[in-house]
């Protein structure tokens, strides 16, 4: 599969998992207009993964170049020659990188080795895990510019450590390091360093990858819908998704692969 090429990321498969690399290191990975541009294309053609059951790659991995920053946020140098309605249009075009992500038919995991503040942290919520190395540190610091949360963060941040938390996150700005975010909820598991921390979203991608891909899929996709329902509705949801999984070759070969206590070969359809 072509995954494009781009000016501010570097995309690399690496067996199942697709690394993507946020490359601003000279500006701490800042979400320039040309990152999200870029995020934007790229998930586009993510979006194919799985049509007509072709599975290049299983996972996205997406984290930050260098040693200090996943991505320290959004570009302030490119925002302080914006006016209101261009910072609008820059925040929904954001919107769609995170809605983009959260579609995709298979997991990202977010590897986070340094800063993810403002848009950075925002970005890293849009995925499915977050993996921090001890370094790390989280925190949505808008209010220290005049500004709120505009990339996400006043919908996701809650649904990631609830509303009491969030609210005490936002409104003081404060910067949460890796070993709060993962007693608060907001990060999965925290490593030593960054060489851990690559390891382990790479071996959580791996053992994913063994599984059905559509069921991966169909249960990624039923888990973001159910989110925020009331529990009958949420059960309507899952029901619903549990009639198109056995519609699935691989539900076919799955169960017949149990019967017969074989190792199923799933064919990702």
């Amino acid at each position: 599969m072509d995954w494009g090429t781009y000016t501010t990321l570097a995309v690399e498969a690496d067996g199942p998992a697709l690394v993507v690399t946020v490359d601003r290191p000279q500006a701490m990975n800042a979400l320039a207009g040309q990152v999200v541009d870029d995020l934007l294309a790229l998930t586009g053609v993510l979006a194919g993964i799985g049509r007509d059951g072709d599975w290049p790659v299983r996972g996205m991995i997406l984290t930050g170049a260098g040693a200090k920053a996943f991505v320290a946020g959004a570009d302030i140098r490119e925002m302080s020659a914006m006016g209101a309605d261009e910072a609008e249009a820059y925040a929904r075009r954001m919107h769609q990188v995170t809605l983009r992500l959260e579609a995709l038919p298979v997991p990202v995991v977010a590897a986070v080795n340094g800063f993810a503040l403002g848009g950075g942290c925002e970005l890293a919520m849009a995925c499915d895990f977050i993996y921090a190395s001890a370094n790390a540190s989280f925190g949505q610091p808008e209010v220290n510019l005049g500004l709120v949360p505009g990339f996400g963060g006043s919908v996701r941040l809650q649904q990631r450590v609830g509303v009491g938390q969030a609210r005490e996150l936002i409104y003081t700005g404060r910067r949460v390091p890796a070993d709060e975010a993962l007693r608060i909820g907001l990060a999965n598991a925290v490593f030593p360093d960054a060489e851990a921390l690559m390891a382990a979203a790479k071996a959580t991608v791996a053992e994913i990858a063994t599984k059905a891909p559509t069921a991966v899929a169909n249960a990624k996709s039923a888990l973001n819908g159910i989110y925020g329902l009331d529990v009958e509705a949420g059960l309507e949801l899952e029901a619903r998704s549990f009639h198109e999984a056995f519609t699935t070759e691989d539900s076919v070969a799955g169960r017949a692969a149990f019967l017969a206590k074989e190792t199923p070969v799933f064919p990702g359809r």
